[in-house]
């Protein structure tokens, strides 16, 4: 009798299980044996090798359990796939596993839970989507994977190929590379992984051109109505997929995000060391990735290259963070990085604005880019180097901008703030000084004023950029310029510096042309009081002693 209930328990827990990974993607991936490498070289094979059915190969499960950021990724993933119209994209490093839960894990999930599910899986080359579909293709033959959905879905008797096969339910799989011409049926989901093969394809225009084409006419239009879309990238370039649809102001956040082209997009931004305090995946700032894979040792021998290359590896493809190559003025190797335990108690501070005016006789207007104010405040301590402290940012109009600069001045009290002379400077100042003086009748809840007069200056208009941002060069290349590491403002204005010339903007750089120029009216924080030396206790006997002459006969 306690064997028979033995027996009927572990049943019950058995369905269970399969209840679970049936409602769940993350449990899914936990129940199933997830297929790694293959068990021979298939980068010997042909294409046509690869979509042999006949063919035989077997994989190597992999070799690590389900983590957090796996965990977050699956949950994404089936919260795009539930959703009508859903898009996500997902942001990780190289050897994160991205393909392998999105691309291999996730496909035969929705299209055993979904009879009549169709997905398109795409690549920046055919070949990978088809290594991606063979592992697709392996899950579902698996016994276990039949037990898990009501339908028992299997492979159909007349799938075709790797790259296109479908289940007896009547889900549908096909694959293809982005640039090959996508032709086929149109798909309730739409995976692209990893659009861009490498440096060489990401800095070439064309490529990037041509990529940006397929993904909105071969894709995108391929998705039936309600159809779901993950993206999934690494970064490398400004300009990629992922940077033609994320906003120009996106600072590295997770969640929804509202892109350009008005959809609004949930992004996941898994960096290999985390710089936000609301990682997504629950990290401290400062921790890496995959600690339970991944020693610390090998994160930070990439963090630590400091060749120009390095760096720029390091930012683009660990970071999420696409950069060009190192410019003339800034090397992203001079920036010195602080933790917030580093920051000094004394500093004097200051501040710059670059106020963004509307023109449409601009070019970069009347092709639909407006620029960004943007307004800095740097602490000077008391040997001269520079501590950047605050920023903002924003494609605001102009009295949110002037709103933006008093409250970012606010707890500071900066003794000057400077902005360029000229135009905008005639345009911005009577409206700076009226919402100063509306301000500062403004008080809390305990009567206290809450506004301060900011004493901003113009500095002489240049129009060569490059001249007017030599003094700041000067102390940045001599590192005597200090960047939150924690903040991704910070990194943003680094990404601009360096790439100036090449980055789309340029406003973050004005900034700090203006506060190089400003440099000699700064003063270096005060330095400390020499520490008092106290005498003994007025009217004792050492006191007296202490206050009598040290002449005469006993001191002779």
């Amino acid at each position: 009798m306690r064997a028979t209930l033995t027996k009927a328990r572990r049943l019950n827990l058995e369905l269970e299980r399969r209840a679970r990974a049936c409602a769940s993607l993350v449990e899914f991936a936990r129940f199933i044996e997830i297929p790694g490498a293959a068990t021979v070289d298939v980068d010997a094979w042909t294409e046509e090798e690869l979509d042999d059915l006949d063919k035989p190969l077997t994989f190597r499960p992999i070799e690590t359990a389900v983590t957090a950021h796996h965990r977050v990724m699956l949950e994404e993933i089936q919260l795009c796939m539930q959703t009508a119209g859903g898009r996500l994209m997902i942001l990780a490093p190289p050897g994160s596993a991205k393909s392998t839960y999105a691309s291999v894990v996730a496909p035969p999930w929705a299209m055993g839970r979904w009879p009549g599910y169709r997905v398109l899986l795409t690549s920046y080359a055919s070949r990978l989507a088809r290594k991606h579909g063979r592992r697709a293709l392996h899950i579902a033959r698996t016994e276990r994977y039949a037990s898990i959905f009501p339908s028992m879905p299997h492979v159909s008797s007349d799938a075709s190929a790797a790259h296109e096969w479908s289940l007896t339910n009547a889900s549908e799989f096909m694959a293809a590379g982005i640039l090959a011409g996508i032709t086929g049926n149109r798909a309730n989901a739409a995976i692209v992984d990893d659009p861009i093969a490498g440096r060489q394809e990401a800095e070439s225009p064309t490529i990037r051109a041509n990529t940006w084409e397929a993904f909105k006419d071969d894709v995108e239009s391929r998705l039936l109505p309600g159809g779901c879309l993950v993206v999934i990238n690494t970064r490398w370039h400004q300009d990629d997929l992922s940077g033609s649809i994320l906003p120009d102001d996106y600072d590295g956040r997770s969640g929804p995000v509202v892109c350009k082209d008005g959809r609004t997009w949930r992004v996941l931004n898994i960096p290999a060391r985390a710089e936000r305090s609301d990682d997504p995946v629950g990290r401290a700032v400062g921790e890496y990735l995959w600690p339970e894979w991944f020693p610390l040792a090998h994160w930070q021998a990439l963090e630590n290259d400091t060749t120009p290359l390095g760096q720029r590896t390091w930012t683009s493809l660990y970071q999420g963070r696409p950069t060009g190559a190192s410019g003339r003025d800034f090397k992203r190797e001079d920036a010195l990085w602080y933790d917030e335990a580093e920051l000094p108690k004394r500093l004097s501070y200051y501040g710059a604005s670059d106020f963004a005016v509307k023109d449409p006789d601009k070019d970069k207007a009347a092709a639909g880019r407006v620029d960004f104010s943007e307004h800095g405040v740097v602490g000077m301590d008391e040997t001269g180097d520079l501590w950047f402290i605050a920023w903002w940012s924003g494609q605001k109009e102009t009295d949110e901008s002037i709103d933006a600069l008093l409250e970012l001045a606010q707890p500071f009290k900066p003794s000057e703030w400077w902005d360029e002379g000229g135009t905008i400077d005639k345009a911005i100042r009577p409206a700076l000084r009226r919402r100063m003086r509306e301000r500062s009748n403004a008080k809390d809840a305990k009567g206290r004023q809450t506004s301060y007069y900011v004493k901003v200056e113009a500095l002489v208009q240049i129009a060569d950029k490059r001249a007017k941002c030599q003094s700041f060069a000067a102390r940045y290349q001599g590192r005597t310029t200090h960047w939150p590491r924690s903040q991704p403002w910070a990194h943003a204005v680094i990404d601009q510096l360096v790439n100036f010339g090449a980055h789309r903007y340029d406003d973050k750089y004005d900034v700090c042309g203006l506060i190089g120029r400003g440099i000699d009216k700064m003063l270096e924080a005060p330095k400390p009081p020499p520490e008092r030396v106290m005498g003994p206790k007025p009217f004792t006997g050492k006191w007296v002693e202490y206050q009598e002459p040290k002449s005469g006969p006993r001191y002779r």
